[in-house]
């Protein structure tokens, strides 16, 4: 039996495509891509059904180790790998950022926010006069931004119950639940105070003191009482009025008479367009539990009396631009006809008191105020044509009060003794040429 065992080794040994002629030999199966030799030394193949048996552990040529330098199978996709998680994280990142961006801007309410900027830049453009800081203008814009977000904001955490039950409101970002309470208190916070101090560090505290008290008076005063009384629009109408103020301000470090111009336009012009908005929003309005003007009025009478007034008040603004110096006669005829057009679709919906009218009017309000303040700002008459105008009628005084010396001075010439050629060539404009031959004769 061990003879016949031998004899089988023995022919197995001397087969042409036996893997036992070299203890030692370069590997070149193509499973493996590496270079070096292979070892027999220390290998034992777990798979091996017998140890014993060397045949069977030659030709598990696969199994043999490799000795030499060897690089680890999952290096091949570390690189995918984090190039995907990279990915994957910048992703999420830019859908983290879209989002909190999308809800910042929903509670800044950003589109009436830029509205109260456009105004204040008005009332800066104003004040300057014919220099332009356009720097100071910058960041008056941005100081006002910053607070007019925050008491947009305020608003919103402070009403998010009454929003959840407006089909108008129930969408934002709170009532929603896309962002929680805490984190718009944050928001609001940071840009408050940081709106206030930039103002008060590129302004002037006036500027300052006007953003900041205006945010008070929006968020803590005009929002509690819409739950409270109608007499809330009056309030809204005065906290839209000082971003004009707060920009003339902030340019020429003063408030003035000419300076009322412009928040006078404002208040009266927010009336008519509030009320046209509370009766096109009564159900609205009425489901979120404010006390609108428009609620107690079920005919809507007395709230189309209030904005045709209030659009009559707004006649006589141009004439007082003009005649107070701040703009041409141009615009004076302008604004009147501006404030008769926005007047007689109030008057037409005090006629005729239906959701056509009355939608018509809120148009027409929306019209009315950057035509009003673009009129202002072409117009505007700058202070050094005042400057000129002064200078040119003391000119033409400082004349004709000497017009008397002038003419003695004058008379005293022609009476003066006639002179010899000579006299006049020492003082000719030319003084260097000969003087005439005639003289010496």
């Amino acid at each position: 039996m061990w003879r016949r065992n031998s004899l089988s080794l023995s022919s197995k040994l001397a087969a042409p495509n036996s893997h036992l002629s070299l203890l030692l030999f370069p590997r070149s199966s193509p499973k493996f891509h590496h270079h070096g030799f292979l070892a027999r030394s220390n290998f034992t193949s777990p798979e091996s059904t017998s140890a014993a048996d060397p045949v069977t552990w030659a030709r598990a040529g696969a199994q043999i180790p490799y000795i030499g330098p060897r690089a680890s199978p999952a290096s091949a996709f570390d690189l995918p790998s984090a190039a995907a998680a990279a990915a994957l994280k910048a992703k999420e990142a830019a859908d983290l950022a879209k989002h909190y961006g999308q809800c910042y801007w929903e509670l800044s309410k950003a589109k009436l926010s830029m509205l109260v900027v456009a105004t204040s830049g008005t009332g800066y453009i104003l004040g300057s006069g014919g220099a332009i800081d356009y720097l100071g203008l910058c960041c008056t814009c941005a100081g006002t931004m910053m607070v007019a977000a925050s008491a947009s904001t305020l608003n919103q955490v402070f009403e998010v119950k009454n929003d959840a039950r407006m089909n108008r409101t129930r969408n934002r970002p709170l009532p929603s639940g896309r962002i929680t309470i805490p984190h718009a208190a944050v928001w609001a916070s940071s840009m408050g105070v940081a709106g206030t101090a930039l103002l008060a560090s590129e302004a002037n505290m006036l500027a300052a003191g006007l953003a900041a008290s205006n945010l008070v008076l929006y968020a803590f005063v005009y929002t509690p009482l819409k739950q409270i009384h109608p007499v809330n629009t009056w309030v809204g109408a005065i906290v839209g009025a000082i971003p004009p103020l707060l920009g003339w301000a902030a340019a020429s470090g003063e408030i003035s008479l000419n300076s009322m111009i412009l928040p006078a336009a404002l208040y009266f012009w927010q009336l008519p367009h509030f009320m046209a908005l509370a009766y096109l929003c009564r159900q609205d309005y009425a489901d979120g539990g404010f006390k609108m003007f428009s609620l107690a009025d079920p005919t809507g009478r007395r709230t189309a009396l209030v904005a045709l007034r209030n659009c009559l008040y707004l006649l006589p603004l141009g004439y007082l631009a003009y005649d107070w110096g701040i703009t041409s006669g141009w615009f004076c005829a302008e604004s009147t006809l501006l404030a008769l057009a926005i007047t007689s679709t109030a008057a037409s919906f005090f006629l005729n008191r239906t959701t056509k009218n009355a939608r018509r009017m809120f148009h027409a309000s929306l019209l009315y105020l950057p035509v009003f303040m673009g009129g202002l700002l072409v117009h505007r008459v700058y202070d050094n044509q005042h400057s000129a105008t002064v200078d040119n009628n003391s000119d033409k005084f400082i004349s004709l009060s000497s017009s008397s010396e002038i003419e003695q001075a004058t008379l005293k010439k022609k009476r003066r003794p006639a002179q010899p050629p000579v006299a006049y060539a020492s003082v000719a404009p030319f003084p260097f040429l000969p003087a005439p031959s005639y003289i010496s004769s």
